[in-house]
């Protein structure tokens, strides 16, 4: 359905996970992809199994230090061509209740989910208005920008910077045809060892899914995929939630009357 063999797309924290995901996904449309991540070894497992080819490349990245992603938007260029979509996806889902979080944890967060997606767009923007062509940026959010939970006070708080940061800039980019919109991932099942999340948290979510299950990078990836394609062209600005409708309300209350209408 989306053809994409003309295209050069980046996506940064592509190593494993949601961002992985994506990457396949633009991959096996057509596209030439750019894959950054921290970690070294990640980005070697994403590479095989995406197939290494003169369209896959990958570069480490740290999206905190904005040198680091000028680099990484300027070698993928030479790689794959001009950039035409980037997926600001890198992050980290720690825990700490807020009495106990310190500066450094806070920082973490918000210099990875945050100040990340904010230098990769502005790194990726400007490559796309010097060039004068039209682009797609897509940032990666959650669910929690607008529902808190305990234990994420900093990750629900870059969440809905994000959310902010992308409308501003739809706003400011607009001039230049460039769409710039944001997907809110629900609970998403990746590698256990990245989910970071307890069973007890698991089972007590999906409960509360209308679509009865969690969702996985390859729901993500699809929304990315329409956002980045023309059937997207006058959406700009806005938030995407891939969550099996939990976010629609209290899920969990039982029907209000004695009977169904």
């Amino acid at each position: 359905m989306f053809d994409f063999k003309d295209h050069a797309v980046l996506v940064t924290g592509a190593g494993a996970g949601i961002g992985l995901g994506i990457a396949q996904a633009f991959h096996g449309a057509g596209a030439r992809v750019a894959l950054g991540d921290l970690r070294e070894p990640g980005l070697a497992r994403a590479a095989e199994k995406l197939g290494r080819s003169e369209r896959v490349f990958t570069h480490s990245v740290d999206v905190r230090d904005g040198k680091s992603v000028d680099a990484f938007v300027q070698a993928a260029e030479r790689a794959i061509g001009p950039l035409t979509v980037a997926v600001a996806n890198a992050g980290v889902y720690p825990n700490s209740p807020v009495l106990d979080m310190t500066v450094d944890e806070w920082d973490r967060v918000m210099e990875t989910n945050l100040r990340g997606v904010f230098l990769t767009c502005q790194a990726v923007g400007r490559r796309m208005v010097a060039q004068g062509t039209p682009g797609k940026l897509i940032t990666i959010s959650s669910g929690a920008y607008n529902s808190g939970r305990k234990g994420a006070a900093h990750y629900c708080a870059s969440k809905a910077g994000v959310v902010m940061f992308t409308k501003v800039l739809a706003m400011e980019l607009g001039q230049h045809r460039i769409n710039v919109n944001c997907i809110a991932p629900g609970l998403v099942t990746v590698d256990r060892n990245l989910n970071e999340v307890s069973d007890e948290y698991v089972k007590t979510l999906v409960a509360t899914i209308p679509w009865g299950r969690p969702g996985s990078p390859e729901d993500i990836a699809r929304a990315a995929l329409f956002l980045a394609s023309p059937f997207a062209e006058f959406i700009t600005g806005e938030v995407l939630s891939v969550d099996g409708g939990s976010g629609t309300g209290r899920t969990y209350l039982p029907y209000s009357g004695t009977t169904r209408r």
